[in-house]
């Protein structure tokens, strides 16, 4: 179990102060030792499915069925609406998610509607968790990954409405998620947020946006988008598209480098996205 130290460590870290670093590092090892001791193996598993969501639920997302898409984004419209208000942050997260897990266009529309049909008050959460759990979560590590996804978009804002962590439990507990594994899992989340904004995260979100811009696409593009920007920027710009013109060194350079850019560009944005 090291979850504890690795969070404790990036919460010190994205504060740019060494001795915070150290202490987060610090309290991290002690709840990493609580934990281990009161629940042995299970805390084990339970750190490894962390994981497991962190690198590899990106790659599978594409199989979940539909019944799990429209429970997750209607589950996502209720937590963002149950404090009277969807705000831009969480806007941009649900959008986010729905390119993380590879939806096309129809899809996309979907979920729209199925997040807007969510924000009605009286959307049957209880029902939708419990069908979600006999149908289409049976698995432990696909009940986390719902759970973190909704957690994506409501630690999105700045503070999380009581209403709104209320709802949050009454979905751990209609999917058999327990309070330290929840605790584990915000605590993950928000350090993630917090290397985000420090300086090494501005400078990765810069990389990103200048990957948006080598490609000419906007950043709410879906993937189909993406992939045609690439596709006609490469077969526009390769050497070998040039070499009717008898181009002379600089030119074929120029072409060359251009090139790499968009290949480089397209690579992380496919990292980013999940794309196939």
């Amino acid at each position: 179990m090291y979850w504890g130290k690795i969070i404790g460590t990036l919460a010190g870290l994205a504060t740019l102060k060494p001795a915070l670093a150290l202490l987060g590092l610090i309290l991290g090892h002690q709840f990493d030792r609580g934990y281990a001791r009161r629940y042995g193996a299970q805390g084990h598993a339970q750190g490894h499915a962390q994981g497991y969501a962190q690198g590899q639920w990106d790659n599978i997302a594409g199989k979940f069925s539909e019944g799990f898409l429209e429970a997750l984004f209607g589950t996502m419209g209720h937590l963002a609406k149950s404090d009277g208000r969807v705000s831009e942050d969480e806007i941009r997260a649900a959008r986010a998610v729905m390119y993380r897990l590879g939806l096309r266009p129809g899809q996309t529309r979907r979920a729209i509607d199925w997040f807007d049909a969510g924000k009605s008050p009286v959307y049957p959460l209880e029902r939708t968790i419990r069908a979600l759990r006999r149908g289409h979560a049976r698995r432990q590590e696909t009940r986390r990954l719902f759970l973190r996804l909704l957690l994506e978009v409501s630690l999105a804002k700045h503070r999380l409405h009581p209403r709104e962590r209320s709802l949050i439990w009454t979905v751990c507990t209609g999917l058999d998620i327990g309070r330290v594994e929840l605790a584990q899992l915000e605590a993950m989340i928000r350090a993630q947020k917090g290397f985000r904004r420090s300086p090494a995260g501005s400078a990765d979100t810069e990389r990103v946006k200048t990957a948006y811009r080598t490609l000419g696409v906007a950043e709410t593009a879906d993937n189909d988008e993406v992939k045609r920007a690439y596709r006609r920027l490469m077969n526009r710009n390769h050497p070998d598209k040039i070499a009717a013109s008898d181009p002379d060194t600089a030119e074929i350079e120029a072409a060359q480098r251009k090139t790499r850019e968009i290949r480089a560009a397209y690579e992380l944005l496919k990292a980013r996205r999940a794309i196939r």
